[in-house]
């Protein structure tokens, strides 16, 4: 039985996170209202939860105008899932590793990865690096292989999982049982270890997915690699220059009337995020399964 004073908690709490939710939720559903607005309307009335003339043409010229976005969809896909499955595959290992005291060179090796955090190559040495001597350049690994080397938060927020959450008495006693230290990592820290792993891989995923960066860098002749914010972002950058030099092309009048050039970033928008959308509470359930787990059983 709950007393006067925690069932009012339980009311109020109910209510902040209530009006917190709906805040969150708010903004979403005005862009994908927007995406699916006339775009005169649009521009004429600005942004609203209930336009007068609704209209599919933005994402029409989308897919009509960019017939790769299918392709760079499933690159993008690929690029997700295989960043993800490759950086949980270093860090983990990496991060159990750096949580034990009895591993030789753990003190530098824990700076090293901390260092990272702090300082970078700089953009001019690191792209060197990236298409001289490692050769990465106008490949698929450009999109892949510098997310895997930047990933020191996600090793030391693992450690430190490690370290304050898996009591050390449980794999002690799985050692002297006779199990040897990869059984003990395999068997015992990776199943506890799953909701810093799913959170981890949450942000890996989220990060390969909305990176456009090193498709923009290191993808100068191969667009048939580009992922879907690479993609969304050509589009934009196109329409834009259209939209800046509509004098000095001829017939320019034309063709900016049939371009939807507001309710087209809506729709790229809603494009980008909709695969997170509905990957995520997916990953939330996994995260909270992970906790329960977790948990130690006396």
């Amino acid at each position: 039985m709950f007393t006067k004073q925690e069932k009012t908690f339980q009311v109020v709490s109910h209510i902040v996170l209530a009006i917190l939710a709906i805040n969150a939720l708010l903004p979403m559903v005005l862009l994908f209202m927007s995406s699916i607005t006339d775009d005169t309307t649009l521009i004429k009335e600005g942004y609203k939860f209930f336009p007068k003339k609704f209209s599919l043409y933005a994402y029409e010229y989308v897919f009509k105008t960019g017939p790769r976005v299918p392709r760079a969809y499933m690159i993008s896909v690929i690029l997700t899932i295989s960043g993800v499955i490759l950086s949980l595959v270093i860090t983990t290992p990496m991060a159990y590793a750096l949580s034990k005291k009895y591993v030789l060179g753990r003190g530098f090796m824990n700076f090293y990865v901390f260092f990272t955090m702090l300082f970078n190559g700089g953009l001019v040495p690191t792209y060197m690096n990236y298409t001289n001597v490692i050769g990465i350049k106008n490949t698929f690994f450009a999109l892949l292989l510098p997310g895997l080397v930047t990933n020191g938060m996600y090793i030391m927020l693992m450690k430190s999982y490690f370290v304050t959450s898996i009591p050390d008495e449980i794999m002690e006693a799985a050692r002297i049982d006779g199990a040897s230290e990869f059984k003990v990592f395999r068997t015992i820290a990776i199943p506890l270890a799953k909701p810093i792993i799913t959170t981890i891989g949450l942000f890996s995923g989220i990060g390969y997915w909305n990176d456009w960066q090193n498709g923009y860098v290191y993808l100068t002749k191969r667009d048939d690699l580009y992922s879907i914010q690479n993609l969304l972002n050509r589009m934009v950058q196109n329409i834009q220059f259209l939209s800046a030099n509509s004098q000095n092309v001829a017939n320019s009048d034309i063709g900016l009337a049939s371009i939807p050039t507001v309710s087209i970033r809506m729709s790229m928008a809603v494009l980008g995020i909709l695969p997170m959308l509905i990957a995520y509470p997916f990953a939330q359930k996994a995260f909270v399964k992970g906790i329960t787990l977790g948990g130690v059983k006396g």
